[in-house]
């Protein structure tokens, strides 16, 4: 086997574990909110919890692209892909299951990203990122603009309700399961597919020209996670249609990549529990903001630069290294000395 092939691939026997401690306690935390619904009837406890893992599956196309040091706003083109093949199928061809709305929301957006990868993937640094804005922006010029199959700018309205098993999730808290649902199979994706690739994305996130010239192919794998990241995405577009029952076009607005963006550094770039903590802290600060009236962009973007400066590497990177202090600030255990009976002397009778 030549170098360049042994290289290209990690042997298995390197391989992490199937998952690690955040990638488990992320899971469960958005396993959590399926028992939302039973804790509580609270339509605004039903309401906020569903915005936040909408927010939080949505910024997971940010943090994939993110472990190879790339900045993709491309989250909102990818999300509208989606919430539309779901609107589309669900008005014109009467497609309700919420397993087969899932998976064309997963697959329209991740066949899309292909070719798209194929032309974008090969910039870096701030060309990515403008790119990826225009990306955004063609595609909201589109949704207006295609007028028999999006429904311009009224958008798509009147979605029936989606099922599951021949049953109709109608209400608030069904609604929640079934965001919930979306969720947990996007973080289940990207926590998999973050953990499986994990070293071959440090290195390219490390420095891809010298990953490339040790045989990695690099471009291969930057394909790979902007296709997964794209179907991430859809999903959350398929949620956030579900919620309102529309697919319109300022529900996919190029700005709101922003927000995801946020999300995902303030919560912490460097482990996948950060954009659940990130949305998390930002959604809620934004309701409870919206109070303050006039106030509120202030107070948000003064929350965003304070976060940003103390903990810079986001709310889970602050808690990883206070919990670390504790550590070797609490006093070790004394060490048990086992007794040493006498021996007598070489040549002395006891």
């Amino acid at each position: 086997m030549s170098n360049q092939a042994s290289i290209t691939r990690l042997p298995q026997a390197r391989r992490p574990a199937l998952l690690g401690g955040y990638e488990w306690a992320t899971l469960c935390l958005v396993g959590f909110a399926f028992a939302v619904p039973v804790l509580t009837r609270n339509p605004q406890i039903l309401s906020q919890t569903n915005l936040i893992l909408i927010a939080a599956t949505a910024a997971l196309g940010v943090y994939i692209m993110l472990r190879m040091d790339l900045m993709s706003f491309a989250v909102p083109a990818f999300m509208a892909i989606g919430g539309y093949t779901v609107a589309v199928l669900s008005l014109k061809l009467g497609v309700t299951d919420a397993i087969l709305l899932g998976v064309a929301a997963f697959v329209m957006p991740a066949l899309c990203a292909v070719p798209l990868g194929w032309l974008i993937l090969r910039l870096k640094g701030v060309y990515f990122v403008l790119v990826t804005f225009v990306l955004t922006e063609i595609v909201q010029l589109l949704l207006f603009e295609a007028t028999p199959l999006t429904g311009g700018s009224n958008g798509l309205v009147g979605m029936p309700a989606v099922t599951l098993f021949g049953i109709e999730l109608m209400d608030n808290s069904q609604v929640l399961l079934t965001t919930a649902g979306l969720a947990f199979a996007g973080f289940t994706i990207t926590a998999l597919f973050t953990r499986y690739f994990r070293y071959e994305f440090t290195a390219i996130e490390k420095n891809d020209v010298l990953a490339e010239s040790l045989g990695l192919a690099c471009w291969r794998y930057k394909a790979l996670a902007f296709s997964v990241a794209a179907g991430v995405s859809g999903l959350a577009g398929f949620a956030l249609v579900n919620m309102l029952l529309t697919a319109h076009p300022t529900s996919f607005a190029p700005m709101s990549s922003v927000s995801y963006i946020t999300y995902t550094i303030v919560g912490g770039k460097g482990a996948i529990l950060g954009t659940l903590a990130g949305a998390a802290l930002l959604v809620t600060a934004t309701d409870l903001f919206a109070l303050k009236g006039e106030l509120s962009p202030g107070l948000f973007g003064l929350l965003i630069i304070v976060v940003t400066l103390v903990a810079r590497g986001g709310v889970i990177g602050l808690a990883a290294k206070a919990a670390g202090r504790l550590r070797r600030a609490s006093p070790a255990a004394p060490a048990r000395i086992a007794p040493i009976a006498a021996v007598p002397a070489r040549g002395v009778k006891s």
